[in-house]
């Protein structure tokens, strides 16, 4: 019993200093505040081409606007050194749906045709447990299709 009760105690402890870490971690890394939108234009072969940035809990740019029935193609470049985040758009009704890692220090592209005009999240869902989700954290943005 008793070796049960320490093993439980230090849990709370590990669980504390994570809590607690994690907090300090969050309000050194504010996100950054929304900008203005970034209309992506559409190059001669027909593609929409931009780079976001993945930082500490924010994309950058995180408000893009796009034409639909046009192929996207968005290089998602990790500038952080250790947290992995992700690149998620999800319309619930089905029309669109992304969803990329991006490992920390790493770059990769993705492409897609968004097929219906309206305005979609994007957001990054990972987390440490216990700690609240990167996007909690502010890590979201948004798709505008026209």
């Amino acid at each position: 019993m008793r070796k049960m009760t320490v093993r439980f105690f230090s849990l709370l402890a590990i669980v504390w200093v994570l809590t607690a870490v994690g907090g300090i971690l969050a309000e050194a890394t504010e996100p950054s505040q929304s900008g203005p939108p970034t209309v992506i234009p559409v190059a001669a072969d027909g593609v929409q081409r931009a780079t976001i940035t993945l930082d500490s809990y924010s994309y950058s740019p995180n408000h893009l606007i796009v034409e639909v029935g046009k192929p996207v193609e968005l290089t998602l470049t990790s500038v952080t050194t250790i947290t992995p985040h992700n690149f998620i758009i999800k319309d619930p009704a089905g029309s669109l749906s992304v969803e990329q890692d991006v490992s920390a220090g790493k770059t990769v592209t993705i492409k897609f045709t968004p097929t219906q005009p309206g305005t979609f999240p994007i957001y990054c869902d990972k987390r440490l447990w216990p700690m609240p989700s990167h996007r909690d954290k502010g890590m979201e943005g948004q798709l505008e299709v026209r």
